[in-house]
């Protein structure tokens, strides 16, 4: 039988990925072999897309969402023409390789997202349509269709079965994502075997109850044809996305398909010699691709260069037409925030009233929505308490819904704080979007495996959490954050920011979005903060400093959000008695970390011992602090100032620390220097 040249290709596509990761003695070929087909008709068929400029903005976006068969991906990159080559995928799974065990979007030309973790991608792809949607409504123009790309993602069995997709994809079908295509990898095998033991819902009626178009494509191993219709279908259905269930086989081709064996094991050298005679090449050659392969994919990578060259040209002519939108758009993309943004900052004296800093957030979100127009958020169903919501925005709803239109800037995410997290790194990722969302504190652990992305990621996503520590009272342990902050500040890449008032607020969104490659967890109080005498808003870029207190005091006090009024109030009680304390505003560890040792030294200065007080808990402290003031266990249900007098967070608590650590350090003669990073 005479194979076509798609045949050849894909069957070119399934011996490599073998080959791939019978190399590396690690990995998942199983996903790569069974889905060749479906990912040729995409790539070779329908994804607009040029190699040579892998960040061209209207190309379609695909996210291989099981990102354990990573081996399918690197392959294509390689046959389409990106910066991938074949010694790179000799080099799969190793030290420094473009070609990761998982796809990483800084390591790998073509590479959209970081996908690990199951249900992430499929996620991170609604953000990636969303955005699509919501640039299309910014700026498109009668004839000037700017964006219209289409997002294209590959989702296994594992992908769906994890509860962040579910919260992601209902919201898709709610935000009526009609560009946003799903392709399903139904081969009913997972690590644990047949899919029969664990997950036997109806897979089709569940994403049509969530107002997904459906359309199951029955033999995925070999008709190509029926995957591409079933693609140009999905492209005529404009107000809903689309998932494509393709019944396919794991490890089509290899002794054992059809098994969990093909899952993430490498295939025997002699079974990959039989897969290799099966499909007509020669066995005995490793990572090998015909001319005739080469040709195919080179002219559809000349093809996604015109369609990039047909896109510049209608730019220009969009530039000339509307130069306003044109060079906005182009300082999106081009990561440049506008002249003179920071001048929107509010700023305050000690003469202005005490405000919650998620109130003082509310403000200083309303000024940047008027000069930061990329600038995108939401809130987890908590608006009213996380205050994300500026009195003019608009939401982003489907036109039809009557709630909103796609040009709106405020998401409502409903209760979905892990969707939401995952949405914002997609947001992220399509570009010239600064995303940001709100929930309790506490919550942000509800969808950690999205923010731990945003870090590894290097996005600059905005994390708002509100209701910090034990202030926020009666709500109890149940909500009252004691471990969270130890998390994220041991995240590398990941600022944390515990403002203590107004103009630490405005300087906590001043260095966050001036940080383009860290995200930030901005945790804000719920109760009322007064205005601190001393504190700036570029001081925030520092991460901690003198707030108040002479070089030569007895002791300091270093602390956080709510927590820098105790200690400035013990400061002034053992004032009185004539003992010097000095006063520390740490905002950001991380930044301070990043200072200089002189810097370092003029704020923590040596031979004065150090508390550290926070109404969280204390691990981490001992790298800034000689003792701390803080939380053991977990929180109680009561008052706010019932819960600080039970846990011994007070003025009164501070000043009778103090004279035990200051008797303690004369007693023993000396000052240890503390833990940090010098």
């Amino acid at each position: 039988m005479v194979q076509t040249i798609e045949q050849i290709s894909i069957n070119t596509v399934r011996a490599l990925a073998a080959d791939v990761v019978r190399g590396a003695n690690s990995g998942h070929p199983g996903a790569p072999m069974g889905c060749a087909p479906m990912a040729h008709v995409l790539f070779g068929r329908h994804i607009n897309a040029n190699p040579k400029n892998p960040k061209f903005i209207n190309r379609d976006r695909f996210v291989l969402s099981n990102g354990h068969g990573c081996a399918l991906q690197y392959v294509y990159l390689h046959l389409m023409g990106y910066d991938v080559s074949i010694e790179d995928l000799k080099h799969f799974r190793q030290l420094n390789s473009k070609t990761p065990g998982h796809p990483e979007v800084n390591d790998t030309p073509g590479i959209e997202v970081t996908t690990g973790p199951l249900g992430q991608g499929i996620s991170n792809a609604v953000g990636l349509a969303a955005a699509e949607a919501h640039y299309a409504a910014t700026f498109n123009r009668p004839g000037y269709e700017i964006f219209n790309n289409y997002t294209y993602t590959i989702v296994g069995d594992g992908c769906l079965q994890e509860g962040v997709s579910a919260e992601a994809v209902s919201l898709a079908g709610h935000w009526k994502l009609g560009k946003l295509i799903a392709l399903y990898d139904d081969n009913k095998i997972t690590i644990d075997g047949d899919t029969a033991v664990s997950f036997t819902e109806d897979v089709i009626q569940r994403f049509e109850s969530y107002g997904w178009h459906t359309i199951i494509v029955t033999d995925g191993d070999n008709d190509i044809e029926a995957i591409s219709k079933a693609v140009e279908e999905a492209k005529l259905v404009t107000d809903k996305p689309t998932l494509i269930k393709i019944r396919t086989t794991i490890g089509y081709g290899s002794l054992n398909q059809g098994e969990e064996k093909v899952h993430g094991s490498p295939l025997s050298a002699a079974d990959i010699k039989q897969v290799k005679e099966k499909f007509g090449f020669n066995p005995e050659e490793e990572f090998a691709v015909s001319d005739e392969v080469y040709k195919f994919w080179s002219a559809r990578a000349e093809r996604g260069a015109n369609i990039e060259a047909e896109w510049n040209a209608l730019y220009a002519k969009y530039s000339a037409e509307f130069p306003e939108e044109a060079a906005e758009l182009n300082r999106r993309l081009a990561n440049e925030l506008p002249a003179g943004w920071e001048a929107a900052l509010p700023r305050f004296t000690p003469a202005d009233p005490a405000v919650a800093t998620r109130k003082l957030s509310e403000g200083v979100l309303t000024a940047l929505s008027e000069v930061l127009p990329e600038l995108i958020g939401g809130s987890a169903d908590l608006t009213g308490s996380n205050l994300t919501r500026w009195k003019k925005a608009v939401d982003f709803q489907h036109p039809s819904t009557g709630l909103g239109d796609y040009s709106g800037r405020y998401m409502r995410y409903g209760v979905r704080e892990h969707a939401m997290f995952a949405i914002m790194n997609g947001l992220c990722a399509y570009g010239g979007i600064i995303p940001f969302g709100g929930t309790f504190l506490n919550f942000l652990t509800y969808g950690w495996g999205a923010a731990r992305l945003s870090a590894l990621s290097h996005h600059r996503v905005i994390y708002v959490m509100t209701h910090d520590s034990i202030g926020l009272g009666e709500d109890g342990p149940t909500h009252q954050p004691i471990e969270t902050l130890a998390l994220t500040r041991a995240t590398p890449n990941m600022l944390t920011f515990r403002p203590a008032d107004g103009n630490e607020v405005s300087g906590t969104y001043l260095a966050a979005i001036e940080n383009q490659h860290r995200p930030s967890v901005i945790a804000l109080s719920r109760q009322n903060l007064p205005n601190l005498v001393g504190s700036s808003v570029e001081i925030v870029r520092k991460g901690a400093y003198v707030l108040s207190g002479p070089k030569d005091a007895k002791i300091a006090f270093v602390a956080t959000g709510s927590e820098v009024e105790i200690a400035v109030n013990a400061a002034k009680a053992l004032a009185q008695e004539g003992v010097a304390a000095r006063v520390i505003s740490m905002p950001c560890s991380e930044l301070f970390d990043d200072q200089s040792e002189e810097y370092k030294k003029s704020v923590f200065a040596p031979g004065i011992p150090v508390i550290s007080i926070e109404a969280l808990g204390t691990f981490g402290w001992e790298r800034y602090s000689h003792t701390s003031i803080g939380m053991k266990t977990f929180g109680a249900s009561a008052p706010i100032k019932d819960l600080y007098k039970k846990f011994g967070i007070t003025p009164e608590d501070a000043v009778a620390k103090a004279h035990k650590v200051i008797a303690y350090y004369e007693k023993v003669g000396y000052v240890p220097e503390i833990g940090l990073e010098f």
